[in-house]
């Protein structure tokens, strides 16, 4: 066997013991599940120590394009100015010249395609010790391919995990805010209250309460906050503890409770968010309800045939720094009358025409089951509302909260 054949066979053999270490160099790092920083750092290893591409530049769709690895050089790697010109490149390509400063610095740019898309692009100079140039370009190709899938699955692995974190988060969140709802509500010889909610997402805007003042007297309230999401639920949070710690040291007048509560939601909303909120005071041996609707869907109060929309009150909270035209509501209320409590959600959601519930059907439901207990006429009242929505989605939080008075 000639010596040239023996020195030839030596090199294949030298550049094959060098691809599969820096195979190995590589998976070994994906097995172990180095961090992103852990799998960079390895696989520059190889294209610079082991491949001898002194000089690289790694770019990649990484949570948007971004330089991962610039080893080398001092070009300055303005994506905007470069990332139209890079994507023309589909294929491995010598660069001979061009009028990109950046290109012009490098011999040769690989792209790593993807599904179809551009993943990643290496641009790279450099002597190989070993072998053919073009192997190693090649190779570099394969490394670079096989390490931007690792990243990008990391990348993928991370955000599910994330979101793992985030949904138990608001699991959680969503626990504890139940919990804000009140546990008993009374059915005895004065009073028959049941309450349903709907929340559109995990944790949601709409807030409920029954809180007594004695024996005799009772505070009914429902309150909805505009937007949705964590602020929008933490907002009506604080807005119910304040609510509830105002009542538990001592009895105020509704006027200047409303007034407190709208310094409170201006305080805390800064004017970004506001919240309609009605809230009932009613006296069971007077049979008086003195009332406050705060910009609320008007609450219905059956009594025999007749509905009375409760709408005396003010504007929203949250939304003014002083409430106008503030006005307390005083009603009557006859043995086996019904108050029904909603939100904005119940009324307005949609059917697949983009009709509206409507507070006319509504009312109608509501005065055809009334004679119900109030939990039975609530699960109508929902089973109403699945029909009409189909298979679409709640579209907003949606509670209610009846109420009979014997």
């Amino acid at each position: 066997m000639s010596e040239r054949i023996i020195h030839s066979l030596q090199r294949q053999l030298e550049l094959h013991e060098l691809k599969l270490n820096s195979l190995l160099s590589i998976s070994l790092a994906i097995n172990n599940q180095e961090s992103i920083g852990g799998l960079l750092k390895a696989y520059g290893f190889v294209i610079k120590e082991q491949l001898k591409f002194r000089k690289h530049v790694l770019i990649s769709d990484y949570n948007g394009w971004k330089v991962l690895i610039k080893t080398g050089t001092k070009v300055k790697t303005n994506l905007e100015e470069n990332l139209e010109q890079l994507m023309r490149f589909k294929e491995l390509t010598f660069i001979s010249e061009s009028n990109s400063a950046l290109l012009a610095e490098f011999e040769a740019i690989i792209p790593v395609i993807h599904g179809g898309k551009p993943l990643a692009f290496l641009l790279v100079s450099g002597e190989p010790s070993v072998g053919n140039p073009n192997d190693h370009l090649e190779f570099a190709q394969t490394l670079t391919n096989l390490i931007c899938v690792a990243i990008e699955n990391k990348r993928l692995a991370d955000t599910i995990l994330a979101k793992e974190v985030i949904n138990r988060d608001l699991a959680t969140a969503s626990e504890l805010q139940m919990l804000l709802f009140p546990s008993n509500l009374p059915s005895n010889r004065k009073m028959d209250i049941s309450a349903k909610y709907v929340a559109r997402d995990v944790i949601g805007g709409d807030y409920y309460d029954f809180i007594p003042l004695g024996d005799e007297e009772y505070i009914i309230c429902i309150a909805d906050v505009s937007g949705k999401g964590i602020s929008a639920a933490l907002l009506m949070a604080n807005f119910q503890a304040t609510l509830r710690t105002l009542f538990r040291y001592q009895r105020f007048d509704l006027s200047f409770l409303i007034e407190e509560l709208n310094k409170k939601v201006m305080s805390n909303a800064k004017g970004e968010k506001f919240i309609t909120f009605f809230i009932g005071h009613y006296n069971a041996y007077t049979r008086k309800l003195k009332y406050i609707n705060a910009g609320h869907n008007q609450p219905l109060l059956l009594i025999g045939k007749s509905v009375h929309l409760l709408s005396d009150g003010c504007t929203g909270l949250g939304i003014l720094d002083e409430l106008p035209n503030l006005k307390v509501g005083k009603i009557e209320v006859p043995p086996k009358s019904s108050l029904i409590l909603y939100t904005d959600g119940v009324v307005e959601l949609e059917n697949a025409e983009g009709e509206q519930f409507s507070i006319e059907q509504l009312i109608k439901i509501a005065q055809s089951f009334s004679t119900l207990k109030m939990e039975d006429m609530n699960s109508i009242l929902f089973s109403k509302l699945d029909e009409w929505k189909g298979e679409l989605p709640y579209g907003d939080d949606t509670a209610i909260l009846s109420c009979k008075f014997f």
